[in-house]
């Protein structure tokens, strides 16, 4: 039931609840003060509002305030609060502090709207927290100007942590090894992990985590925090020297890229945040369920997709071309895309770019005659492009050097040789959709690999920071180019993974996980990809042997293996393969499709194993009724007989048959005999889930797929 107060000088509680979270709030002294998000907890909030609040009350210390500061959300200095504020802005040096004044407040069961208003600075807030019922809070700020021009300088969410989180976990990265796990421990001061690239980057961390300190894959109370943005950010963790603590996040603003004239806002990109008491697999749940339940969430079945680049590179023989397509048919491939190098004089990665025009040297006949071949094959065609990019080398940047970012009239270090095309001037936005547009429409092309090479530097249009704009110009573009092409599905890939985020994730359909195909490197990768993001928006690939990135000569039941957990596809030129390696491919490619679909619905599971030489990881289907589990062998064990496997998330009064199961052949075992169990066992799910079974005894760099079907 929705309520409403009137203020100033009302009082009430709000409280939301979902997927088993819940916040509790209260205005006080005309601040909106967060008590509690976490845990849902029994509480009557017409009995014991007042006992709530003297829960939360301190003690009155020596040195400090004479009566305890209510800062709330806005953490504003005017209120007592010495840390990291949210709101930092200016008018000429004027009006710099703010102490806004909740005016109304609006509650229902899973959301609550208010407005704040500082009179002296003519600032409006507009405030909205919605807990959905998978356990995701998505928070909006809008700020608006009621008074002269107001620079502003940052708009941060704060969101607080209880005192028993005491560790915290982030991503770092670089090209080709994204997303690697750092955890520590939350100390005093401020935690802060900020990119500047213009875009996410491979050092992005998509979102930042904190938990208790026993705290694991099942297990323990988890908070986080992702800011629903593909430009410069920030997250962070603030603790003072009192004991309290809190997670935020924020778009980081150059200088004078938001200035508000009277009656402008700005509207700040979305926290998505997430509380769970089912460890780190609780939060990668929730926000799984959560995004396949938007209207706009890929619904078909992911289409088994070779891509070309580390096929043929910048060699486009029509020849050669076709014949990976028939070879991609007689595999059970259902998407083929035709990567850099289609177009202009591109014929390395020096020129061209930003000339959208079929290249006559490389494809004399334009592409629609290879397209309209892939189709007759019963496969969708897709091509690559690079549009927010140019080479200096180009017939565009000739033509109208003043479409790139810059400042002054100096020119930005290059970048593989690229400068950044300016979105935000409409001629250029128009120019290139129109050329892209009309290309997707004269060949057919119904899927669209999108690439971003290169970080921003100087970007700038007429002496201002064009960042921000940039980022919101790449959004009304994929979104611009889906209305005029119904069905066309777009990836975002940005040199591998440097663009992923829960901000671009509603314009796009698929992102390219990494550059690195190597199955090893993959482990870690999309294990930690999958934090945030479904399985099914990752493209995750069978690479070369060996692999381009490492070196790798990995065997194929484990680089198929690796590739089954995602939106699966293949990257290598497979015409080169013997014929036993064509088997198996089509053996691995028809079980992908016979299983995605319950797949990609399911519950991703990640077991905390004890030896930390393997993973043990799988899916479990909505109804629990099956299941399918890797051991990925990555070093060697560290004993002779490597510790049993314990799976989770089965039902465990039901029976199940668990076995092996080898679409791309056998891994290699260092033994001469598999366990017996790898002729079949029918036991409960609870024998699964307490006892285990016995390991197989691996190689490196191997790994064994398992089934579990309920019997």
């Amino acid at each position: 039931m929705a309520s409403d107060a009137t203020f100033p000088g009302a009082h009430q509680i709000a409280v939301i609840n979902g997927g088993g979270a819940q916040l509790i709030a209260e205005v006080i002294d005309g601040a909106f003060v967060i008590h509690h998000w976490g845990r849902e907890i029994s509480f009557d909030p017409k009995r014991e509002s007042e006992s709530l609040r003297s829960l939360r009350s301190r003690a009155l210390g020596h040195s400090q305030f004479d009566e305890q500061p209510w800062p709330g959300i806005l953490h504003e200095h005017s209120r007592g609060f010495l840390g990291s504020p949210s709101l930092e802005g200016h008018r000429d040096g004027r009006d710099w502090s703010s102490k806004f004044q909740v005016r109304s407040l609006k509650v229902e069961s899973d959301l609550i709207e208010f407005e704040t208003h500082d009179d002296d600075l003519q600032l409006e807030l507009q405030v909205r927290l919605h807990l959905d019922r998978f356990g995701i809070l998505r928070v909006s700020y809008g700020l608006i100007n009621h008074g002269d021009d107001y620079t502003l300088n940052s708009l941060r969410y704060w969101l607080p942590l209880p005192d028993h989180a005491r560790e915290r976990l982030d991503f770092f990265g670089r090209w080709s090894n994204e997303r690697q796990p750092q955890r520590a421990s939350i100390d005093v001061g401020l935690f802060s992990r900020e990119t500047r690239e213009g875009r996410s980057g491979h050092n992005f961390t998509i979102g930042l985590l904190a938990m208790e300190a026993s705290s694991d894959f099942a297990d323990g109370e988890v908070w986080s925090v992702a800011l629903a943005h593909s430009g410069n950010s920030l997250h962070q963790i603030e603790k003072n020297y009192e004991g309290e603590q809190w997670i935020g996040a924020g778009e980081i603003l150059y200088p004078g890229e938001v200035i508000l004239a009277k009656g402008e806002s700005y509207l700040a990109p979305t926290l998505v945040a997430s509380y769970s008491a089912g460890g780190l697999d609780g939060i990668a749940s929730n926000h799984h369920r959560s995004l396949r339940n938007r209207p706009n969430h890929p619904r078909k079945p992911r289409p088994l997709t070779l891509n070309m680049w580390e096929a043929i590179y910048f060699d486009h023989r029509e020849d050669r071309v076709r014949r990976i397509i028939d070879a991609a048919a007689e595999v059970g491939v259902e998407r083929v895309v035709l990567d850099d190098g289609w177009f202009g004089s591109r014929r390395s990665d020096r020129s061209g770019l930003g000339d959208w025009t079929v290249s006559p040297e490389v494809w004399p006949q334009g592409l629609k005659p290879i397209a309209d071949y892939v189709r007759s094959k019963g496969m969708e065609f897709g091509l690559w492009f690079e549009g927010e990019m140019v080479n200096p080398d180009s017939d565009l940047y000739r033509a109208h050097p003043q479409w790139v970012l810059k400042v002054h009239e100096r020119r930005q270090p290059l970048w593989r040789h690229e400068l950044v095309l300016n979105l935000a001037n409409q001629e250029a936005f128009d120019h290139l959709f129109a050329k892209i547009s009309a290309l997707i429409g004269e060949v057919g092309v119904s899927y669209i690999k999108w690439d971003h090479n290169r970080v921003l530097v100087d970007a700038g249009s007429e002496n201002r920071a064009k960042y921000r704009v940039q980022v919101e110009a790449i959004y009304r573009f994929f979104d611009a180019l889906k209305a005029a092409h119904p069905g066309l599905e777009i990836e975002s890939c940005a040199s591998g993974g440097a663009r992923i985020d829960l901000g671009i994730i509603d314009h796009v359909d698929r992102f390219w996980t990494s550059d690195n195909n190597d199955a090893l490197s993959r482990q870690s990768i999309q294990r930690w990809s999958a934090q945030f993001i479904p399985p099914e928006l990752l493209g995750t690939h069978i690479g070369p042997y060996p692999s381009h990135q490492s070196g790798r000569r990995t065997p194929l039941s484990m680089r198929a293996a690796t590739a089954l957990f995602g939106h699966a596809g293949i990257e290598w030129d497979i015409t080169s393969t013997s014929d036993e390696d064509r088997a198996l491919l089509k053996s691995w490619a028809t079980y992908y499709k016979s299983n995605r679909e319950w797949m990609h619905r399911g519950t991703n599971i990640r077991i905390d194993h004890r030896d930390e030489s393997a993973y043990l990881y799988g899916v479990v289907s909505e109804d629990r009724k099956r299941a399918l589990f890797t051991y990925a062998q990555l070093e060697p064990a560290a004993t002779s007989h490597p510790a049993a496997l314990r799976f989770r998330g089965l039902d465990a009064d039901r029976r199940y048959r668990l076995a092996p199961v080898f679409p791309a052949g056998k891994p290699r075992e260092m033994a001469h005999a598999s366990p017996p169990w790898f002729d079949g066992i029918e036991i409960s799910g609870d024998a699964l889930m307490r006892v285990g079974v016995t390991a197989p005894i691996l190689e490196p760099e191997n790994a064994l797929l398992m089934e579990i079907i309920a019997l």
